[in-house]
C-alpha cells in the first residue's frame, strides 16, 4: 500500500528538524520549474537538509518508500531537470552551503553542494585564487556538477568535469561514497567521477565537493572585436585556436543579441556579430598574444577592436555576456525561454551555425545566436509562448534541426545545459548502444527508480 503524503511528511520529521520539512503550496510552486519552457509539476514536499547525515536519513525514508528524490540547486537549469513530474520529495541543498577548507597551496576547495560559484570566488579572492567555471547563471555548485556545467572560461580552464577532484555522493539507499581523493591524477580503479558529475540527480545526492581552484592572472585584458558577418568571426575563431593563442574566453554574439545587451544594459556596442575576447597571464605575454590575435581578427574583415582595460569595464563587458538570456526574458514578457546547446567540433563550427542561421530564416521564428565558440558550442536563443502551440511546434523543429546537424558530424545534443527531460529523445541517436550501458549503471545504483526518475532517459526493460 502507497504511503500518504501525511505519513511521509511526518517521517520525514522524525528524521529532520520540523521547519526543514516544508508542504507550503507557495514553496511547492517555487520547486515546481526551472528557467526552461516546459511545463511545471508540484512535489509532494520539500526538505531542506543541513547536513550529510540529514541527507542520509532522506534517502532512507524515500527508498523505504519507493519515493522519488529531486534534488535542487537554485532552480537555473534549462532543460527541466529539476521538475518533480512523478511527484515525490525535492531536497533543496540551500541551506547546505558552507564552505569547508581551503587549500591553497594545493590549488583545491572543499564545499557544500548550496555554495554558489559567486559566493565561493569572493571568498577564494582573499587568497589570490578563482574558480574557473562560470555559467550565466550564478548556480550551485552542487547544480554544475550535476549537469557537467561550462562557461565562458572552458576554452582555457575546461569544463566542470575538469575541475571535480572527489564527490561525496549519498545513494539511493543511503549509503555514502567518495568518488575520488586530494591527488591531481589516479591510475587506481574506475573513474567514478566521470560517472557521476553530469548524471543529474539520476545517481546519487551531492553532499560535498572538492573542487579545483587557480591563481589569479597578473594581468588580464578584454576585448571586443566587430565583424560583417557571423561567418567572419567564426573564421577569426577558428584560425587564433589554430595559431595556439593561450585566449582565456572567446565569446560569439550575433548582431541581434548585440541589440539586446545594449538595450538591457545601456552599453552602446557596435550593433554587429562580435567577438568578446579575454587573455589571461603576464605583461610580456599578454601583449604578444594580442597583437597576434589582432592580425587574425583584421584578416578576416574585423571592423574594430575595442579594449577594456579597466577591471569596471571588463565586469561591464561579460555581466553584459552573462545576463544575455536574461535581457532576452524581459524583452519577451509572457514568453519562456527556449536554447538550444550543441556542440561540435570546432571544424564544423561555422557550417553548424550557417545551418542554424538558414533553419531560423525557413521556419520563420526570431532567436540570437552566441555561444562559447572556443570550443564548438553555441546557442540558438528562442523566445516561445508556451500557450501557443503553432509557436512551440516552430520552435521544436528548429531545435530539432540544429541538433540532428551536430549529431551527423560528431557533435552532441548538449554542449552543457544537461539532458533533463529537454533533449531525452536524442539520447538514443547520440549515444547507441552506449545508452544501454547507462540504463544499467542506472539499475545498478538505483534499482528502485527513485532518483530524479525519467531525466536523461526512460529506463527501459531492453537488456
Amino acid at each position: 500500500m502507497e504511503i500518504t503524503i501525511e505519513r511521509l511528511v511526518n517521517e520525514l520529521k522524525d528524521v529532520l528538524p520540523e521547519d526543514q520539512v516544508v508542504v507550503n503550496k507557495t514553496v511547492r510552486e517555487l520547486h515546481s520549474k526551472d528557467e526552461s519552457y516546459h511545463n511545471s509539476s508540484l512535489p509532494d514536499v520539500v526538505v531542506f537538509p543541513k547536513t550529510m547525515e540529514e541527507v542520509r536519513a532522506i534517502m532512507k525514508v524515500a527508498s523505504e518508500h519507493k519515493k522519488p528524490v529531486i534534488p535542487f540547486g537554485v532552480g537555473s537549469s534549462l532543460e527541466g531537470h529539476i521538475i518533480p513530474y512523478e511527484k515525490g520529495i525535492t531536497v533543496d541543498f540551500s541551506l547546505m552551503n558552507k564552505i569547508l577548507e581551503i587549500r591553497e597551496k594545493d590549488f583545491l576547495v572543499k564545499v557544500q553542494p548550496g555554495v554558489t560559484r559567486s559566493q565561493l570566488n569572493k571568498e577564494l579572492k582573499k587568497y589570490g585564487l578563482f574558480f574557473s567555471v562560470d555559467p550565466g547563471a550564478d548556480a550551485t555548485l552542487g547544480g554544475m556538477a550535476a549537469t557537467n556545467a561550462s562557461g565562458t572560461t572552458a576554452v582555457k580552464y575546461g569544463v566542470m568535469r575538469d575541475q571535480v577532484r572527489d564527490l561525496e555522493v549519498v545513494l539511493a539507499d543511503g549509503q555514502v561514497i567518495h568518488t575520488g581523493n586530494l591527488a591531481a591524477k589516479s591510475s587506481s580503479g574506475y573513474h567514478l567521477n566521470g560517472i557521476f558529475v553530469g548524471s543529474e540527480g539520476t545517481l546519487g545526492c551531492f553532499t560535498e565537493l572538492t573542487l579545483k581552484v587557480y591563481g589569479i592572472p597578473e594581468h588580464v585584458m578584454a576585448a571586443r572585436a566587430s565583424f560583417p558577418t557571423i561567418n567572419d568571426a567564426v573564421e577569426a575563431v577558428i584560425n587564433i585556436l589554430q595559431a595556439g593563442i593561450p585566449i582565456a574566453r572567446i565569446e560569439l554574439v550575433d548582431e541581434l543579441s548585440m541589440k539586446q545587451v545594449n538595450h538591457y544594459n545601456e552599453t552602446s556596442y557596435r550593433e554587429e556579430p562580435t567577438l568578446f575576447l579575454e587573455f589571461h597571464g603576464n605583461e610580456a605575454g599578454l601583449k604578444q598574444d594580442i597583437e597576434f590575435t589582432k592580425e587574425i581578427v583584421f584578416d578576416h574583415k574585423c571592423k574594430e577592436v575595442a579594449f577594456e582595460t579597466e577591471t569596471a569595464a571588463r565586469n561591464k563587458l561579460w555581466d553584459a555576456r552573462h545576463n544575455l538570456a536574461y535581457s532576452y526574458v524581459h524583452s519577451y514578457p509572457g514568453k519562456k525561454l527556449m536554447s538550444t546547446d550543441v556542440c561540435v567540433p570546432i571544424s564544423e563550427l561555422a557550417g553548424a551555425i550557417q545551418h542554424a542561421k538558414e533553419t531560423l530564416d525557413k521556419v520563420g521564428l526570431v532567436g540570437g545566436i552566441l555561444g562559447h565558440v572556443g570550443d564548438g558550442n553555441f546557442h540558438v536563443l528562442l523566445m516561445v509562448d508556451p500557450n501557443d502551440k503553432e509557436e512551440v511546434e516552430k520552435a521544436d523543429e528548429i531545435n530539432e534541426s540544429i541538433v540532428l546537424y551536430a549529431l551527423k558530424r560528431g557533435g552532441t545534443c548538449t554542449g552543457e545545459h544537461g539532458v533533463g527531460i529537454g533533449k531525452r529523445k536524442y539520447q538514443e541517436e547520440e549515444h547507441g548502444a552506449a545508452l544501454l550501458v547507462m540504463e544499467k549503471i542506472k539499475k545498478a545504483l538505483d534499482p528502485q527508480n527513485i532518483l530524479n526518475p525519467n531525466k536523461i532517459f526512460k529506463l527501459t526493460d531492453k537488456e
